[in-house]
């Protein structure tokens, strides 16, 4: 279910905000539904006005979702809660999806459960209410900080290579749009399974020293984003190889249309290994996220503004 209120005044007739229009909606369709659990995007909000008017401590369980850090920080005041999307240019959909997903990996949702997820525009306005279920294509989430068959995948390795993909995604390098495979876990299985286009340039560091968590590794990751062939990387982080061409000896079948040799290869490797692939596509700049040979999610880059 979804309503939508684009292009709606911010403050109706009445003199009623909109945005108290809108929440007061939700928490009604959630209550007559039966739906525990409220996902809110905050950017949208006036948080000292809207967020006081909620009850953070009754039945229906409230998730914060923001997107910047200031409201980041003001939303940890209401709940523990809280989410924070990239700071990137996502569609509705995308935002929603980045959300579902980040929530599922810090264990706030799981599997089945039922949500209701209002959003809007960043400093604007609420307008997008849609009821959900959290799909089973989520079982993703089984193996990220859960001990699998051969290693771990740390929750805060798969939300960081997620978000860097994004940013990626939406600035390109240079000017220029990029397309990249991530592969993260079971990095021995991995490494048996494909071979180095080029003299690794992660080659003789610690996995202290190119590690995915720490923040001098993002301009390095954006840099080398532009050699053909994936990233390698354990599940702790630490990245094992850049340019590394997948071969992996299994063929998926069912590969959704329209998506190439690097999707292909992400599909393979993940059916091949324990691992999760994640990549960008150069034409679209949609972000796919792969799981046991399947396409898990996709993550579509936002359409560009239009300007007045």
């Amino acid at each position: 279910m979804t309503k939508n209120h684009n292009n709606t005044p911010n403050t109706p007739a009445k003199g009623i905000p909109i945005n108290q229009v809108v929440l007061e909606g939700a928490l009604d369709i959630a209550q007559k539904s039966n739906v525990n659990i409220l996902l809110l995007y905050v950017d949208g909000l006036s948080l000292n006005s809207e967020l006081n008017q909620l009850n953070f401590n009754g039945p229906l369980e409230i998730i914060l979702i923001a997107r910047s850090d200031d409201h980041f920080k003001s939303a940890k005041k209401y709940t523990k809660k809280v989410v924070q999307i990239p700071e990137v240019q996502l569609s509705r959909m995308g935002q929603i999806k980045m959300s579902v997903m980040l929530a599922l990996s810090k264990h706030y949702l799981k599997p089945n459960d039922h949500f209701v997820y209002l959003t809007g525009l960043a400093s604007g306005h609420l307008d997008t209410l849609m009821l959900m279920e959290v799909g089973k294509e989520y079982e993703i989430f089984q193996s990220v900080d859960e001990p699998p068959l051969t290693e771990r995948i740390k929750r805060t390795v798969f939300e960081r290579v997620l978000s860097l993909a994004l940013e990626l995604a939406a600035e390109g390098r240079e000017g220029k749009p990029i397309g990249a495979i991530f592969v993260i876990g079971d990095a021995k299985e991995v490494a048996e399974n494909s071979k180095q286009n080029i003299i690794n340039p992660f080659k003789g560091y610690t996995e202290k020293e190119c590690n995915i968590l720490s923040e001098t590794m993002s301009e390095t990751i954006k840099e080398f984003s532009s050699i053909d062939g994936a990233f390698i990387i354990k599940g702790n982080g630490a990245i094992i190889s850049a340019g590394t061409y997948l071969l992996p000896k299994i063929v998926t079948e069912d590969l959704p249309q329209g998506l190439g040799a690097r999707h292909a290869a992400s599909a393979a490797i993940t059916a091949a290994t324990h691992s999760i692939a994640i990549t960008i596509s150069e034409s679209t700049g949609s972000v796919r996220i792969w799981r046991q040979g399947r396409l898990i999610t996709e993550i579509e880059k936002a359409p560009p503004a239009v300007k007045p």
